[in-house]
């Protein structure tokens, strides 16, 4: 596939995705990005630079919040994120037009060439 069909793709789901994988506990970064990577088999395979300011827009929308963690040992402190309430709700629209808009590429992908298309 050409890079920037898919990376077009992409761009329109990640926040979906990001959302999603924040129902099941508050995450941080990078544990995001390496699940992403392994829930979908390499495909999205994401660096820091695309991730941080999604999760930083979809902060400033009030969808997650974030905390930083208290080192223990030689630790680091890490950002952690949790969807809100808005963002549970964002997820829950989008996954809706998400099977709207996937429904309907299905359709036209799955058509056959030639058939009635309806117009006159």
């Amino acid at each position: 596939m050409k890079p920037k069909y898919e990376q077009q793709m992409k761009k329109g789901v990640l926040e979906m995705l990001v959302l999603q994988l924040l129902t099941e506990k508050e995450k941080y970064g990078y544990q995001l990005i390496c699940e992403l990577k392994e829930k979908s088999g390499g495909m999205f395979l994401l660096k820091e630079g695309t991730l941080y300011p999604i999760l930083y827009r979809m902060e400033g929308d009030g969808l997650v919040v974030s905390r930083w963690s208290q080192p223990k040992g030689k630790e680091v402190s890490k950002k952690y994120y949790q969807l809100e309430e808005e963002g549970r709700d964002t997820l829950e629209e989008l996954k809706e037009l998400w099977q709207t808009f996937s429904g309907n590429v299905d359709s036209i992908l799955g058509s056959r060439a030639g058939a009635e298309d309806g117009c006159t």
